[in-house]
This record gives C-alpha cells, structure tokens and sequence, in this order.
C-alpha cells in the first residue's frame, strides 16, 4: 500500500503551493488542492463571479462549496508517515552564495534550476514537481540564479531574449513592437556567441602581442648577457697588456 502510494506521490501534491496537500478538496473538474490555496486563488476572482481551475481553467458560476476529501486527506496522511519512516534523502541545505529553493517551507534546501516563466528557483525534489504540474507547457528553465528579476522585463513582465544593438540593451519582444520599433536587434543567444568570439579573438590577440613581448625580452637579456661577456672579456686583455707593460 505505502509504495503504491509513494509511486503516485503527484496527485497528491497541490500545484498551488507545490507541497502536499493540507486540508484536501476536490473540486469539481476533479483537481485537488489546499483549501487555503484553492480558497486565496478565488478570493482573487470574487470580483469577477467566475471562478477557474488552477491547472485546467476550467470556470464555475457560483463559488463552488467546498468540502473536505477524507479519502485524499487518508492517503496524504499515511504518505507523511511513509516519509517520516523512510531514510533521509540526501538533500543539500542551502549555504551562504547559494540560491535557496522558494518553495521549501522551514529548511530551506539548495535550489537546482529556476524557471523565467514562475519566476520561482526550486530544489530537485519541487522542481520534479513543477514538470509534473506543468506536462506539456514548456517553461523556460536555468540553472538556478537569484537575479531572476533581472532576466524580466521591467514594464511587460517578459523574459528578456531579445538584445537591442540601437541601444546595448537586453529587451523582450514586446519591446520591439513600441520604444525599440525599427532598431538593430537579435536574439540574446545569438549576442552572447557573438560577444564571445569577440573576446576569443581579443583574448587571441592579447596572448599573440604577450608572446612577442617575451620574445623581445629575451632577445634583450640575450643582448644583455652577450654585452657583459664582452665587456669581462675586455676587461681581462686589458689587465693582460698591463701586465706585459709592468714586465718589460
């Protein structure tokens, strides 16, 4: 029983809060979730009258009453027991320059990769639950970072894929349809590997003129080395001849 649980762990999981259920409902499309989450979701639509299905948009006129799903509520519950059994995951804790999993509640653990379109950075285990949550929408997922503001557009709340060479400035493409209209642009990818064979080049350029520059040293310690000799070489003739002189 307890691993035909934990074999179906998702449905379980609320894909509001990304954790497991508390309180489980099921409302009528056939979607659980918290009742807090289900409930703070439609208190933002009472000024509408329609209320949606997180997951599958589905709309209902009136507010659905809900009530409490015991049989979920019993699975729930005997998987919480399953984990509290189960040995610890080897789960990394977020430290100091880490990026910690928004979603994990009281211990916060490191987040593996974060994604543009939530705006969220999750741990393995929460980011496991996101692709399930989410089957078939391709969300654009990094590596995890904390400036994920930075890669959003500041007044149309898009990812930033498009740089403006008119400007020197990354932008998204609803920005190419109003202030940057008929600018120079290309895809943020694209820039990037430009930038980079640029650097590749001056960086090959850099080591070719150090190059010559070590050469050019060593030509003058040679001329150095080569001027004291000589000059040893003089100096012991010179001492030579005296010496002949003072004999004679």
């Amino acid at each position: 029983m307890a691993e035909a649980i934990s074999s179906n762990e998702d449905i379980l999981m609320c894909s509001v809060c990304l954790d497991l259920l508390k309180d489980p409902v099921t409302i009528l499309c056939g979607h659980n979730y918290c009742t807090g989450c289900i409930k703070g979701c439609w208190d933002q639509e009472d000024q509408k009258g329609v209320y949606s299905c997180p997951q599958c948009r589905q709309t209902f006129a009136p507010r659905p009453v809900l009530n409490k799903n015991n049989v979920i509520a019993e699975l729930v519950e005997q998987l919480r027991k399953t984990r509290m059994h189960a040995a610890p995951p080897a789960l990394s804790t977020a430290g100091p320059g880490d990026v910690e999993c928004d979603v994990c509640a009281g211990r916060k653990l490191k987040a593996a990769k974060s994604c543009l379109d939530c705006l969220l950075s999750y741990c393995e285990t929460h980011f496991k639950v996101h692709n399930d949550i989410h089957p078939g929408r391709k969300h654009s997922v990094i590596d995890a970072t904390g400036q994920l503001q930075e890669r959003i557009c500041s007044e149309h709340k898009k990812v930033l894929e498009i740089f403006c060479r008119t400007d020197q400035s990354c932008i998204c493409y609803l920005c190419t349809m109003d202030e940057h209209k008929g600018h120079d642009t290309v895809t943020a990818a694209a820039e990037w590997k430009n930038k980079q064979k640029q650097l590749g080049q001056t960086q090959r350029r850099f080591q070719q003129r150090i190059q010559e520059r070590e050469k050019e040293l060593q030509e003058l310690r040679k001329a150095v080395e080569t001027l004291k000799v000589s000059r040893e070489d003089n100096s012991r003739l010179m001492k030579v001849s005296a010496f002949k002189c003072y004999c004679h």
